[in-house]
């Protein structure tokens, strides 16, 4: 990408110093983008060549079926958080142990979804979690999900 020099035109002698600075060649001012367009396809047809080879993946045949894929949640799943001392909260209102089968009921009549999100304190005996999971059952929600914080210790013993 640097200058040239052409060829002078060989016709009127020049006298003096235009002769001396000037001579049989004169400088080429335009900029020559050839090699510069060279090198940059090279670099495409690597780029292009090398990036499938980057992709990091594990080869599995996934087997086919007729199902179809999962629906997308249109509404807010419900949510039942036992707490520590014992109180029971749908989404944010607190409920009695008693009134808790009556509103589960009524609230499953009224939904399409029967996704429900389960939060016990882990202060709470696993029987009284039990207990509640079997009333959501009976109230018509069939999808329970236990929610829980990560980063807890494994079985092995590590912290994970």
């Amino acid at each position: 990408m640097g200058a040239g020099v052409i060829k002078g035109s060989g016709g009127a002698q020049r006298r003096g110093r235009d002769r001396r600075r000037r001579g049989k060649y004169r400088s080429m001012s335009e900029i020559n983008v050839t090699p510069f367009v060279d090198v940059m396809l090279v670099l495409l047809i690597i780029f292009m060549v090398a990036a499938p080879l980057l992709t990091v993946g594990v080869p599995v045949q996934l087997p086919e079926t007729a199902a179809e894929a999962l629906p997308v949640e249109q509404e807010e799943p419900l949510t039942v958080t036992l707490t520590a001392d014992g109180t029971i909260l749908l989404q944010r209102t607190e409920t009695a142990a008693s009134e808790l089968l009556p509103k589960l009921r009524a609230i499953a009549a009224e939904r399409t979804s029967d996704k429900v999100f389960l939060r016990a304190d882990g202060a709470i005996p696993y029987e009284r979690v039990v207990q509640v999971m079997g009333a959501l059952n009976a109230g018509g929600f069939r999808n329970i999900g236990l929610v829980t914080d990560t980063g807890g210790p494994t079985l092995d013993g590590s912290d994970g």
